[in-house]
């Protein structure tokens, strides 16, 4: 079972995909959200799905939205994989490195990605996005911090580089809370489903070239550990995203042009499926 939410922005409907057919989840809930996450709700859908559900018709037609609704926060880990640390210019780093992203910036899997007025240095980032399922504070010990995940999405944590190095001041956030800067899903794969979350190939490309293509077992820090240290400083509620950092392959490196309009980006990762979006300019 994979979860996904198909309609036009603010108006998406819960859905359970389940051996290609797409079953209506209100019924049981209006939303796919923290609550919904924290009560319960995959296990819920799973046996709603099987006494039997709606099937929501014409559903192939409709837009993917997000497959969370209002994430309370989006937090990023920067520089996890040893050699996109490198192609940055930086050590890799010897603690998790958190910045954030404005939860707004969380769109569909294939909505467009519109470039900032004057923006040049636009670039793509495929990531592992965690989900969490319920409220972690001060957890004892990364063997803990995998039952705190709801489940597993695909993330392009979009970049425009001189907003993050030129004009940052010292942080990150500027050059990642543009609008449509963080495309999600198009699912939320359930955990249980991952059997590691360390054994998933991601890869990304660009107008049909290769970008990216590595393993999230090249992470440096690995998603438990993530999560267990990020909950010593704060607490992670039901709903929030992990955004659990990108592999080398990004336009930074200086190997490849940065997006401009018309461009096409392709990012995908094993067993959570593909996105797709077209780079557009900002109308006022």
């Amino acid at each position: 079972m994979e979860l996904m939410r198909l309609g036009e922005p603010g108006q998406e409907i819960p859905v359970a995909r389940m051996g290609g057919e797409h079953l209506d989840l209100r019924p049981i809930t209006a939303d796919i959200d923290g609550d919904f996450l924290s009560n319960g709700g995959i296990e819920k859908a799973r046996t709603a799905a099987a006494q039997g559900l709606p099937i929501l018709e014409n559903a192939t037609t409709l837009r993917v939205g997000a497959p969370v609704a209002k994430p309370g926060a989006v937090l990023c880990i920067g520089q996890n994989y040893a050699a996109h640390a490198a192609e940055s210019g930086a050590e890799p780093p010897t603690v998790p490195i958190l910045f954030f992203k404005h939860p707004n910036t969380v769109v569909g899997a294939y909505d467009d990605v519109i470039i900032p007025p004057g923006a040049e240095k636009v670039d793509w980032e495929v990531e592992l996005a965690v989900v969490i399922g319920k409220r972690a504070s001060y957890i004892t010990s990364p063997d803990e911090a995998l039952e705190y995940v709801a489940g597993y999405a695909v993330s392009n944590d979009v970049s425009e580089r001189a907003y993050q190095i030129e004009h940052s001041g010292g942080q990150w956030s500027k050059g990642k809370c543009c609008a449509t800067f963080n495309p999600l899903g198009p699912v939320l794969v359930p955990a249980d489903v991952v059997e590691d979350p360390q054994k998933l190939r991601l890869s990304s490309a660009v107008n049909g070239q290769t970008r990216q293509d590595s393993n999230t077992s090249d992470m440096i820090f690995s998603v438990a550990d993530i999560i267990w240290h990020l909950s010593q400083y704060l607490v992670l509620e039901p709903g929030d995203i992990i955004n659990t950092g990108t592999p080398q392959g990004v336009a930074l490196s200086g190997k490849f042009p940065y997006l401009a309009t018309g461009d096409r980006m392709e990012i995908s990762i094993a067993t959570l499926g593909r996105q797709e979006q077209h780079l557009v300019t900002h109308r006022v």
